[in-house]
């Protein structure tokens, strides 16, 4: 798969929202266009380096991609001091003590309003194609990919979770329940033996997108654990993350990009 980042340009912008300025990246191509427009959900360590090269290698396919720091309502990026350091020390209980205020934020309303923000900044970019986008997300920002294809189905046509946990719940606020009104298609990437997506949650987001009609594939990827995706984590598997790369590209790529005439 060409590696086109070379030809990508990113921006530092605020994105106006109901609860205020949300610091996100822009990134789309450098040439051409107008091209299709995604917003990518960060998981729950925020903006940062890895991040932004994963975004310049999916703009580099032709995307204008805005990744918005989800976590504006507490702090602008980078969320989290010294990352690499505290992610590489196994300490995960004193990053997420951090972060779990931040989360609670990210309301099922919180969402909506917030989605309503990245989908008018889209539409205000004249890199961006006027048409239906795409949206993906990374374990936490699994749940608010599916959730956005579902709360705007109109304005989402594919729509991607890799390594997201809690996706099927038993909860009115699962984000299931929104996905299953999505008009677009979705595919969901599971980590292996990830305790926040366990089988029985596995087992009911496929069935209830089955019965409700909704376009989609739901893959385990064997042997790759929760966050295999970030290559800044321990989590990261290379192979693993090839294969998302793969899925992700040809999902967007056979939806989202206008037929060659």
């Amino acid at each position: 798969m060409a590696d086109l980042t070379a030809a990508v340009v990113a921006e530092r912008v605020d994105v106006s929202t109901r609860d205020g300025a949300a610091d996100a990246l822009f990134c789309r191509p450098d040439r051409g266009g107008p091209h299709p427009g995604v917003v990518l959900f960060m998981d729950a360590y925020g903006l940062r380096p890895a991040v932004e090269a994963h975004v310049r290698r999916l703009a580099g396919h032709g995307y204008c991609v805005l990744v918005p720091n989800l976590f504006y309502r507490s702090r602008r990026s980078p969320v989290l001091e010294n990352f690499e350091e505290r992610i590489s020390s196994g300490d995960r209980a004193a990053l997420f003590a951090e972060l779990r205020p931040m989360m609670a934020l990210l309301t099922p309303e919180a969402a909506i309003t917030d989605g309503q923000a990245w989908l008018a900044f889209l539409r205000g970019r004249s890199e961006v194609r006027e048409a239906a986008v795409g949206t993906v997300g990374y374990c936490m920002g699994g749940r608010l990919s599916l959730r956005m294809a579902g709360e705007f189905a109109d304005a989402v046509s594919a729509a991607a979770s890799f390594h997201g946990g809690n996706l099927a719940t038993g909860e009115d606020s699962s984000p299931h329940l929104a996905a299953v009104r999505a008009a677009g298609e979705l595919y969901i990437g599971h980590a292996d033996n990830d305790r926040s997506m366990p089988p029985e949650q596995m087992a009911r987001l496929t069935r209830e997108l089955a019965e409700a009609h909704v376009r989609h594939t739901a893959e385990l990827y064997p042997g790759a654990t929760h966050g295999w995706t970030q290559t800044d984590t321990p989590a990261y598997d290379e192979e693993a993350s090839e294969r998302h790369w793969m899925r992700l590209t040809e999902l967007f790529g056979r939806v989202l990009q206008p037929a060659a005439v």
